[in-house]
């Protein structure tokens, strides 16, 4: 199979990661791919690190841009490149050595897959130590648009990236993968999963993921919404459905903070400053 692959590896304050990255993508058994190395303006030692694998293997190449966050740099990395396919990976995930093996041949032979995917474990500190596994299925943009089951690092036709124009580079806060892979099945292609655990995921205590999830979820969603609008519209009842099933159990989820035990002996224990803070404001306006 003469398909070549193209995989960016966005690079910024990882350094630390990036040569575990590198070195599953030069263990592939499936050789015919080259790789992208894309120094997001990255403080650390990225360049160093970089130029340390493009010297051992040619198909290794390094970009530097100016810090643009995590879509630019994945642009940027897929626009100078030549694969038919491509592949974007974190630089502090792994890739199991035949995930092209297996993954590529799937969306060779069948025109209408858009984009191939497997399963994944999630590690900590190293492949050994695995402390979840994640299953997923699907195949329509249905099946997109409430919950992103497709992990960033799926295998996809560059004609999809063309068609879409990019990663949204205003996402610069998270889900971009989300809204991208959203963008290319609304289109009327396909996904499928090859069902084997083929990546690993690093969890950590600080990420870009986890961060998005604390700060930026509700809004990165509704942006997701609103942009494809003509979806939810189409499919306005199961819309409803689930944005009121949120509306419940986060109301539900605010009852039960309130009547736990651990809430009630709080508001007991402030309730002392309560009285002193409005005491306060009381003097302090009748000094005005």
């Amino acid at each position: 199979m003469d398909v070549v692959v193209s995989i960016i590896v966005p690079c910024y304050k990882q350094a630390h990661f990036l040569s575990e990255a590198l070195q599953s993508v030069l263990d592939q058994s499936y050789t015919k791919w080259e790789c992208f190395i894309v120094n997001d303006g990255s403080p650390d030692h990225t360049e160093k690190v970089a130029k340390e694998w493009t010297a051992k293997d040619r198909r290794f190449r390094y970009i530097f841009k100016e810090n643009g966050g995590l879509p630019s740099a994945r642009n940027a990395g897929i626009s100078v490149s030549e694969g038919a396919f491509i592949l974007a990976l974190d630089a502090d995930d792994i890739l199991h050595p035949d995930y092209l093996h297996k993954t590529v041949p799937v969306l060779s032979e069948n025109e209408n897959l858009g984009v191939v995917s497997c399963y994944r474990y999630f590690f900590k500190n190293n492949i050994s130590n695995i402390i979840h596994e994640f299953k997923t299925i699907g195949t329509h943009y249905r099946d997109l648009m409430f919950e992103n089951q497709l992990m960033p690092s799926s295998l996809y036709r560059r004609k999809c990236w063309l068609e879409v124009g990019g990663y949204d580079e205003s996402m610069i806060k998270g889900f971009e993968d989300w809204e991208f892979w959203l963008n290319i099945t609304k289109r009327g292609w396909n996904f499928t999963f090859v069902e084997e655990f083929l990546f690993y995921y690093r969890k950590s205590e600080q990420s870009m993921l986890v961060d998005t999830i604390n700060n930026s979820a509700e809004a990165n969603t509704e942006y997701i919404f609103k942009k494809h609008k003509e979806l939810y519209i189409k499919h306005f009842d199961n819309t409803a459905e689930v944005l009121f099933y949120y509306i419940k159990t986060h109301r539900l989820g605010k009852i039960e903070i309130r009547n736990s035990l651990e809430y009630k002996i709080g508001k007991l224990i402030m309730k002392p400053f309560i009285v002193i803070k409005k005491v306060s404001n009381s003097i302090f306006k009748n000094s005005k």
